[in-house]
Formats: C-alpha cells, structure tokens, sequence
C-alpha cells in the first residue's frame, strides 16, 4: 500500500490520517491534536483506546482518556499555585474536596492549526501547531505566550511523535509536560486482557498522600524501594488491568533488551506473543501508571518530565526534572510506538 496523508471527517469533526509501513494513524486537530487512533492492520494491534463511536462532544468532555492526549501542565498543582523562579500563579482547582488542586492543564483541549501534511516513499507524517496567547481564556492565569508544535510520522518504524513548546514572551515559563496514553485492552484483536503483562524499568516509587501529591519532606522522606508489588513492573509479569492501579510514581530507568539500553516501556499479550513498544525521549523522568480502576478497556502508562507539584517541592530541579525556558528557548520531547518484532 502506498503511503499517503489526507485531511478527513471523521465522525463530526476534522482529522489528518497518515497510511504508511502497515500502520494507520488518525491525528484530531480540534482536540488538542490527539491520536485519537493508532492502529497496525498487519498485527492487529489497537494501539490507543478508541471506539467508532466517539464523537467530539464525547471525547471533548473527557479528552484525557482517549488516545494520545498531550498534558501541559500535567497532573497536580496543590491549591493551584505555580511558582516559578520569577513569579507566582494561581491556576484554577478545577478538582474539587478533598483534592483541592489544579489538574491537567488546557492544551489538550484546544482547536490546533494544521501546517502541513505529507507524505513520500518513506513515511506520512503531520504537523500541527497551538500559538498561546491573550486570546486564550486560560491566558488570566497563566499570562506566558508560547508555541506548542506536535509533529507526527508514520512509517515502517511505527509512530513518531515530537512535541516541542518555545517561550514568546519575557518570562520564565515553567516546564513539566506528559502524554496521559490510553493503552487499549486487549490492544491485539480477539485477546484477553488476563493475557496482558506490562514490562517497565522503574526506580524508587514516589510516595503520594491522600490528595494524590508527593509526600515528601526532604531529599530522603517520600521515596520508597522497590518490593513484591513494584518488581512485577521490572520483571514484565505485572497485569495492568483487572486490578485497581492508581497513580503510581516511579522514577524512569532502561530496559535491557538484547544487549541495547531501551527507554520505555514494553505491553505484551502473553498469548500471541504480540508486543508493543513504547519509547520515549531521556527528558521523560517519570512513570506514573493509572488504569481508571482497571475494568474500562484501557490502561495508561504516563511518561511525565517532571514530578506532580515539581515547581512547589523543596527539592532540587535535578531531582524533581522540574524546568523553565528562557525567553525565545525551546525544548522537545520525542515517543515512539512501534510492534515489537522478536
């Protein structure tokens, strides 16, 4: 099949569908630029958490949980307040008692401008782009322009995804971002979810409370080793559904596979032997692993450059992976997901 790109209506709303090396990839501009479906005909692999029956009101009332949604800022912010090196700001709380924090940001949820899509003999590929600015309605909290550029390639090595943000104004803007990926369960066709298993290189886990943020008091207080339950994610034999998983936090290390350092995170359908690959860019310093209780057909494995409330610990940057851009900075973070062969 030749590769090819096309602007299409999906359902009621606009999407870019990129066709290139056996896997299909559907791109929604007006959500946030989310891949609302990443699909291999060839495996029969579901990559994202998807149904045909989705439309945009749907997914735009909960569009953290559907496909490949981009978060900034991610997660938490304790009773809202952001403070950066030059300033303090207060971000709604947008979730309620007894949490009493801001969660997620805005980007996800806004009407992006598609730039250029293509596509040659090596891949399709899409590139959006959201310009934020005073005309948004989140500008009274958070008074930082700046671009946010995703771009998207499809080919023979899977899904390529690089989102890169670039400060336009005269201020430190703060830096924390992470994609909320919905794993479809099964994700291979016809299988069970009990054949499931997750493989992740994880560090010491970080302590939460009990409004979901980091129990930490100090360099050493709020991190824990490793036990039983935490070493089912290094050795690939944890099942990330049919259980409640509920926001754990570990800081990201390698896999080893063949001999290669590998950064990310392997899903496996123990049956057919099918896996899918999950890499990210060294930037990511956090896994945080979710499953909305483990009975809805998904599973989320959140890469995240920062911990939850970074800016607001009494913790180093090196430490937290908390940053800011200067002026005129930018910064990118790369995936890739890809079916692994054997």
């Amino acid at each position: 099949m030749k590769n090819a790109s096309q602007m299409m209506q999906w359902g009621n709303m606009p999407c870019v569908r990129l066709d290139a090396g056996g896997y299909t990839a559907l791109i929604a501009p007006d959500l946030g630029s989310n891949v609302i479906r990443f699909r291999s005909e060839r495996d029969g692999v579901e990559f994202f958490r998807f149904s045909p029956d989705n439309t945009y009101e749907t997914l735009i009332k909960s569009a953290e949980v559907w496909g490949l949604p981009t978060l900034y800022l991610p997660n938490r912010f304790a009773d809202g307040v952001l403070r950066t090196s030059d300033a303090v700001y207060h971000l709604p709380v947008n979730e309620k008692a007894p949490y009493n924090n801001h969660i997620h940001g805005f980007l996800h949820k806004r009407r992006h401008e598609v730039i250029e899509h293509g596509a040659d003999a090596n891949c399709a590929w899409c590139l959006t782009e959201y310009v934020y600015n005073e005309n948004d309605p989140f500008f009274k909290y958070l008074p930082i322009p700046f671009r946010a550029t995703y771009r998207f390639t499809v080919s023979a090595q899977g899904l390529e995804y690089e989102f890169t943000l670039t400060n336009l104004s005269d201020k430190q803007m703060p830096i924390s971002v992470a994609t909320h990926t919905t794993i479809n369960s099964p994700f291979v066709d016809g299988a069970r979810e009990a054949d499931e298993r997750i493989q992740a290189p994880v560090g010491r886990r970080c302590l939460l409370n009990d409004r979901c943020l980091p129990a930490v008091s100090g360099v050493n207080e709020g991190f824990a080793d490793l036990d039983i339950h935490d070493l089912e994610y290094r050795s690939g034999s944890r099942c990330p559904v049919l259980r409640n998983i509920d926001n754990e936090m570990y800081f990201a290390e390698h896999l080893d596979i063949k001999g290669e350092p590998f950064y990310g995170i392997l899903c496996e359908d123990t049956a057919s032997g099918k896996t899918i690959a999950y890499e990210i860019s060294e930037n990511y310093k956090f896994w945080i692993f979710w499953n909305d209780k483990g009975y809805n057909g998904y599973f989320c494995p959140e890469p995240m450059s920062a911990m939850i409330d970074a800016p607001d610990l009494e913790l180093p940057p090196a430490m937290t992976g908390y940053q800011e851009l200067a002026p005129e900075q930018e910064i990118t973070f790369r995936q890739r997901f890809f079916v692994k062969e054997d």
